[in-house]
């Protein structure tokens, strides 16, 4: 076969392999004619002028950059080391003003995310202490995510998807007070737990001592009352056998008065029919009335 058909034939393969592209499914294809940009091409099988139309693809995954010891000052003024990673992907459908713009995404993120994370971080933290930034982390990370999104929002060629503060590291002197205060606090926490535990101790023994007086003094009463009680019930006896005998007295009296030959007649009842056995000579015999 003569070579002019043979390189004739070479071309033509040459020619036919160049006019048709694939672009995958996490990609997507930037159209070039004589290096311009003409259109976007989405994921699958295409076709293009060979020779003359190109295809670059861009790819639209996630990816994740990280900023490490980003140097930054708190409201209180205490330097810190801030690391700080950025999730995002090129938006599918602006892969083409990317690639005019920046020719890729690393570039994009070099020259318009690594700025405005830098600038926004220092800003976010600058409004947090030292010790809200540790104690309110979840929130400064939420602001600083907030921010950077905010800063980027006129740049719709990429879309943030997360942003993450990994680490914060403060100076070893700043980290040797805060070390301190913590112990101190601590020191503190445990004197009130001790004043407080003293506090009720000193309550259970007034409540004690209470109780014991109020023990007391009730059974002092009641010794009192019962003391009370006897007496009054010793001179109520004394009352009523005083009134029994006065009135056995004024009895006997009255009685008396009506017969005079009681006192013989309770003498007689009272003699036991013994006679003295010594007598008075010329005394008279007791109890014996010859008449």
């Amino acid at each position: 076969m003569p070579r002019g058909i043979i390189g004739a034939i070479v071309v033509i393969a040459i020619i036919a392999a160049g006019s048709w592209y694939t672009v995958d499914q996490t990609e997507r294809g930037v159209k070039l004619r004589y290096g311009a940009v003409i259109g976007t091409a989405q994921p699958g099988l295409g076709f293009k002028v060979p020779l003359i139309d190109s295809v670059e693809k861009v790819s639209v995954k996630t990816f994740t950059y990280a900023w490490d010891k980003m140097n930054s000052y708190s409201y209180d003024q205490q330097p810190a080391d801030l690391k700080i990673s950025v999730t995002l992907r090129a938006s599918p459908d602006k892969v083409a003003d990317l690639y005019a713009k920046f020719s890729g995404l690393d570039t994009a993120v070099k020259q318009v995310v690594s700025p405005a994370v830098n600038q926004q971080v220092k800003i976010v933290f600058g409004r947090y202490t030292a010790v809200k930034a540790i104690q309110e982390r979840g929130a400064l990370n939420s602001a600083i995510k907030d921010a950077i999104t905010a800063s980027l929002k006129d740049d719709s060629m990429i879309t943030i998807e997360s942003v993450q503060l990994e680490n914060i590291e403060f100076s070893a002197n700043y980290l040797h007070s805060i070390e301190q205060r913590m112990l101190a606090e601590v020191e503190v926490q445990k004197l009130q737990q001790n004043a407080e535990r003293e506090k009720v101790q000193a309550q259970i023994t007034v409540t004690q001592a209470t109780a014991k007086a109020n023990a007391v003094r009730a059974e002092a009463q009641a010794a009192a009352d019962a003391l009370r009680l006897n007496g009054e019930a010793r001179a109520t006896n004394i009352r009523i056998t005083g009134e029994a005998e006065a009135a056995a007295i004024e009895a006997r009296a009255k009685a008396l008065g009506t017969n005079p030959n009681l006192v013989t007649l309770v003498q007689a009842e009272r003699w036991n029919g013994v006679l003295p056995t010594t007598m008075v000579p010329g005394s008279a015999v007791p109890f014996v009335s010859v008449k």
